[in-house]
């Protein structure tokens, strides 16, 4: 064959792209192609500060084809009928491209494979969905059992990644735009996009003796400290492969022979098969998308003026109104804290998961249809758990178990910077006199807590139709 389509979706990557590998494989040249969908860039979840880090990390893979002898085509429009003057206008055998899992993706790949050449090849998973299922050819629906059979697999511990091609062959390219600026240059973001830069995060979280990996199970959950990877708006976007992830901390548990560093290594490994579990969840049982994983009648109050309160970070609690500021100004947010600001949406204020839910698509940097609905539903007690309803964390526990002195709520929450470690957890509590002394004033340059968490938590098992439970099962 002289000519195969590489159509990108969510690979934006070299090295270890199966598809890439299907490509130069099966033809002597090959032609990189992007196809900006309107239906996705229009969609209701749609995060224009994602669409932002897209285009920048479509402009690194681009100069990398370059210095490959490449280049990568751009279009917008509606992929098949791109893809399809792109097989009339040149020749192409064949189009290769990556799996991708959401029911419109998998709407949109089926429509094409009937009129043209596309082969879907590897995954946006390590595991593609139906390849891990119980004795009776059912799904997984619960994580532990799932992780145990997803680390059973033959050749899951010896995964090899396959690596970045030194050339590319690329024909004169068809009538492609140019790709769009993302970030003007002056703006600084806390993750730039690209390959480079994930392959760069993850020597550094995963490589050296005293790597981070090996002290993640303690600082995962630490909300004051950089605990975390920092890799998911690339695994979200394909700039850095699942499996070579999954390969690192396989690698990082085999390093070391400590069992607590081994442990944490394996605990980050988990957080990966977690990304795992909710894609295949998501391929399984796609109407998670639009209600509950298992019926559930709540009665949910739906406050516009909560809502609003919650999405400003103007919610009177300290620590889920500095995890909602660190969304609206970075596009990310600590995962301990996303459990923290997803129960109090819709447990202590009885909102709807859906709404929180598209809320964080339309800000995070990494927001990913299948983890973003797996976490609300976890956090919301409708998804995929057994008996998950009295799981309604305190956010003033939370804030101080995990940002002890309150350094991550003065880090986003400037008008509480004075506030000495006493009452940075709750502020409402400080003396009138000290308030003034400190020029923060409790319903005035902060906002008084907008519920009593102890009431809520009551008013939430009522509205869950559940029993109650003792205070001691409040979570973590």
């Amino acid at each position: 064959m002289d000519l195969a389509i590489w159509w990108l979706r969510r690979d934006l990557r070299l090295f270890d792209n199966q598809a890439l590998q299907a490509s130069l494989n099966s033809a002597s040249q090959v032609l990189p192609v992007f196809i900006l969908d309107p239906h996705l860039v229009n969609a209701p979840y749609t995060s224009p500060r994602r669409l932002v880090f897209l285009l920048d990390g479509l402009h690194s893979l681009d100069a990398d084809l370059r210095r490959r002898g490449s280049r990568l085509a751009f279009f917008r429009g509606n992929p098949a009928e791109i893809l399809t003057q792109l097989v009339q206008q040149s020749g192409a055998g064949a189009i290769f491209a990556e799996a991708d899992h959401s029911p419109y993706a998998r709407r949109r790949d089926a429509l094409i494979a009937r009129h043209l050449p596309l082969t879907l090849v590897g995954s946006s998973a390590v595991i593609p969905p139906g390849a891990v299922l119980k004795s009776d050819g059912q799904p997984y629906t619960v994580f532990t059992p799932f992780s145990r059979a997803w680390k059973s697999l033959p050749g899951i511990s010896s995964l090899q990644p396959s690596p970045a091609p030194a050339r590319i062959s690329t024909p004169d390219l068809p009538a492609a735009e140019t790709i769009p600026p993302g970030n003007p240059p002056a703006a600084l973001s806390p993750f730039p996009a690209g390959e480079q830069e994930a392959q760069r995060r993850l020597r550094v979280f995963s490589e050296s003796l005293d790597a981070p990996i090996f002290a993640y199970g303690e600082g995962r959950d630490r909300l004051d400290i950089e605990g975390t990877s920092g890799l998911s708006p690339y695994l979200r976007f394909g700039m850095l492969s699942p499996r070579q992830a999954v390969i690192a901390a396989w690698q990082a548990i085999q390093r070391r022979r400590q069992a607590a560093a081994a442990k944490s290594a394996e605990t980050w490994l988990n957080e990966l098969i977690w990304r795992e579990f909710y894609i295949h969840i998501l391929q399984h049982f796609p109407h998670v998308l639009e209600r509950n994983f298992r019926p559930m009648r709540i009665d949910w109050l739906d406050n516009p003026a909560d809502l609003q309160a919650w999405q400003a970070g103007q919610t009177g609690y300290p620590v889920v109104d500095a995890a909602m500021r660190q969304l609206l100004s970075t596009g990310w947010m600590h995962n301990r804290a996303r459990m923290i600001v997803a129960s109090f949406l819709t447990k202590d204020l009885l909102v709807d998961w859906r709404l929180g839910e598209r809320w964080f698509m339309q800000n995070l940097l990494d927001g990913d249809p299948a983890a973003n609905n797996g976490g609300w539903q976890w956090a919301a007690g409708t998804g995929t758990d057994a008996a998950p309803y009295f799981r309604i964390f305190n956010p003033i526990l939370q804030s101080q178990r995990f940002d002890p002195h309150g350094a991550y709520i003065r880090r986003w929450l400037p008008e509480l910077h004075a506030v000495p470690d006493e009452f940075i957890h709750e502020p409402w509590k400080m003396p009138l006199s000290l308030q003034s002394r400190l020029g923060v004033h409790i319903g005035r340059q902060y906002p008084a807590p907008i519920i009593d968490h102890q009431y809520a938590r009551q008013r939430a098992l009522n509205a869950y139709h559940q029993p109650a439970t003792p205070v001691s099962r409040e979570t973590r």
